[in-house]
């Protein structure tokens, strides 16, 4: 049974960091795309981070050069790394593991190719 648990979400101030963490089960990690999204209310969910199953990064333009995804095969953990945080960087943020198939493991930062995700960790930044 796959299940993916998000942890280290928090409040912050602007300028701080923090360092989200995404244990995944009942699947192989590098067998798969694996990305960050969030979602404010009333907005739809959007794509922050990816990797896929070669190491490979994409990310959103807002949060080029200040977040930084990674993964540890070995314990099957997916990980976001966010520096500068801003106000408008809160959001529930989810992990999300792309659905199977041929294009399991490439890069995709659509929310219509992923089929599992976390319960999502609040991350809420003040001015």
């Amino acid at each position: 049974q796959v299940q993916l648990v998000e942890s280290g979400g928090g409040s912050v101030q602007t300028g701080g960091s923090l360092r989200l963490s995404c244990a995944a089960s009942g699947y192989t990690v590098s067998h798969y795309c694996m990305a960050w999204f969030r979602q404010t209310p009333g907005k739809q969910r959007e794509g922050v981070a990816a990797i896929d199953g070669f190491g490979r990064t994409g990310y959103a333009a807002s949060v080029k050069g200040r977040f930084t995804i990674s993964k540890d095969n070995a314990n099957n953990t997916l990980y976001l790394q966010m520096n500068s945080l801003q106000p408008e960087d809160t959001a529930m943020y989810y992990c999300a593991r792309r659905g199977g198939g041929w294009f399991a493991a490439s890069l995709s930062l659509s929310r219509r190719d992923f089929d599992y995700w976390g319960q999502g960790t609040q991350v809420t930044v003040s001015s």
